[in-house]
């Protein structure tokens, strides 16, 4: 008798996110996976459900900057986070550094696992500016390619080194010019 019906079916509030550098806020319980509020509620397709259990990588996305496996992580633990997903690496017109080099290397097949590659370099990249092959590779172990396409993804791992060296040797030019200098 003490309950009242409204309260019965009361409505959690929002979840506020921070997604690809927008503010967000989701009609979602705390506890629901990280993975299907961006899909579902947010219409960001890039991360993809692979297992479930966090094991194969599909769901792959960056909490402040660092790899995360979003099928594992309830939506409240990204409150005040940074998320970012493939879709906030670039654009189709101009997509990132990491993104543009799986393109160059064709390195898919059927596709399902890149957002988990992309961003699991994307991570390292982050963390790491230069690795090596090795530190390319063990970064990618725990990530699952069905198709057989190692060899490209690989490429694709060591292109993306090299186009975010471009990148970052373009920017440091770019405030050496800005700033009355002559670039190299």
């Amino acid at each position: 008798m003490g309950t009242s019906a409204n309260s019965a079916h009361a409505v959690p509030p929002p979840i506020r996110l921070r997604v690809n550098g927008h503010a967000c806020e989701v009609p979602a319980a705390p506890g629901t996976a990280l993975l299907h509020v961006l899909r579902n509620d947010l219409e960001l397709n890039g991360p993809k459900y692979g297992c479930g259990l966090g094991e194969c990588g599909a769901c792959t996305v960056l909490i402040d900057g660092v790899a995360a496996r979003s099928c594992v992580i309830p939506v409240r633990a990204a409150q005040g986070r940074r998320v970012t997903t493939l879709e906030g690496l670039g654009t189709r017109q101009r997509p990132g550094p990491t993104q543009q080099a799986f393109i160059e290397c064709q390195a898919a097949q059927c596709g399902y696992c890149l957002n988990g590659m992309i961003m699991t370099v994307e991570a390292l990249l982050r963390r790491n500016p230069s690795p090596t092959e090795q530190e390319l590779r063990s970064e990618l172990h725990h990530n699952l390619c069905r198709c057989g396409t190692h060899v490209e993804i690989m490429q694709a791992a060591l292109r993306a080194v090299a186009l975010k060296a471009a990148e970052a040797a373009a920017l440091l030019a770019g405030l050496h010019d800005d700033q009355g200098g002559t670039a190299v």
